[in-house]
Parts: C-alpha cells; structure tokens; sequence
C-alpha cells in the first residue's frame, strides 16, 4: 500500500498487539485488516555456470584444444559490458570440452 498523503510505500509495525502501516511523513493507516506476512529467504547456493543441453545446438567448425576434433556446438552470451563483444561458448562434439572465445 501506498501513503495517501506523500505517495511513499507504507512499512509495517507492531503497536501493541495490532499490526499497523505508517509512514515517514507521519501517516499511520486506521486499517484493522492489516496484518503482517514475514518470509524468510533462505540465500540460494552459488549457481555454476548452467551446462547446456546440445540437442537445440548448432553447430561449426572449431579446433578442440583438447582432442584436435573439428567440430563443435556453440552459444554465446554477454558476459562483459554492453558495450562489448559477446563471448562465444564451444562445446567439443566428441569429447564434450568446453571453451570459450571472446571476439
């Protein structure tokens, strides 16, 4: 909810055995509904880097540094600036290495 007098977002506190929303401004809501929800979120684990599945992938020639195969998928994504070149991802079609080559 929103204050009527200043348009800020109302925060919640206890006053006595009611819940209230009130404002810096001064505003306190006569609401009696108001009730507070807490949830505590729990931080995730760190996310690697999400391995692609190859199905959709396309693919191209490119020299695996590990087995010297000749083909492989790829995919890009930004991961620097937006101002920057994408970074192309490849995946080895034989042996499943995975490298990247920034342009």
């Amino acid at each position: 909810m929103f204050c009527p007098r200043c348009g800020t977002i109302l925060k919640f506190k206890k006053q006595g055995k009611k819940d209230v929303m009130f404002c810096r401004c001064g505003y306190v809501s006569k609401d009696a509904n108001t009730k507070i929800t807490e949830q505590v979120v729990k931080p995730e684990e760190r996310l690697g880097i999400v391995e692609k599945s190859t199905t959709h992938l396309p693919k191209t020639a490119a020299l695996c540094p590990k087995c010297n195969y000749n083909s492989a998928f790829f995919w890009t994504l930004q991961t620097r600036g937006g101002d920057e070149a994408e970074t192309k991802f490849f995946k080895c079609e034989k042996c499943g290495h995975t490298w990247r080559e920034y342009d």
